[in-house]
């Protein structure tokens, strides 16, 4: 399944859908204004909460935490160590980890486990800058956490890169 991001243009709160290939409503990033740190909640398209994704607020790097239910599911941060490319890491509350590896910044990245693709970001379906896509490869693969893991990794690397 894809998903379709247009990247807000000057949104207040940052506020956005993210839609299915189909064109359909898939799920609604909320961005919460007035907080101490950085807090988007991820919802579909009920207005059901299905994740919560958090500024990590004491770490040695930025980084960021998604939460569902009130418990931490996922922690993505900058690898240490990754000489050549950008690489992030998406940290299982399982002990698990997913890697972000490829062009981050033009948004042409893999989520991977173990080696295996869990999901695509790419902008080359687009003829806009402002579109990118994220293909969900295995059905059996949770598309909230894959959405709400690139939508970390888009923050993370615009704070990195001074664009937010």
């Amino acid at each position: 399944m894809k998903y379709v991001v247009r990247e807000k243009m000057f949104a207040i709160g940052d506020d956005y859908w993210i839609e299915d290939e189909r064109g359909e409503r898939a799920f609604y990033v909320d961005g919460k204004v007035m907080r101490l740190r950085d807090t988007l909640e991820l919802q579909d398209p009920s207005g059901a909460v299905v994740a919560v994704i958090r500024e990590k607020l004491v770490s040695l790097r930025e980084a960021m935490n998604i939460e569902r239910d009130g418990e931490v599911l996922v922690t993505v941060k900058k690898k240490r160590l990754a000489l050549l490319r950008d690489v992030y890491r998406a940290e299982l509350a399982s002990g698990e980890e997913l890697e972000v590896r490829g062009d981050l910044i033009d948004k042409e990245y893999d989520i991977e486990y173990e080696g295996e693709r869990l999901a695509r970001i790419s902008r080359k379906w687009f003829s806009l800058r402002d579109a990118y896509a994220i293909d969900v490869e295995r059905e059996d693969a949770d598309a909230a956490m894959l959405v709400a893991v690139a939508v970390c990794v888009d923050r993370l690397v615009e704070k990195e890169h001074g664009e937010d």
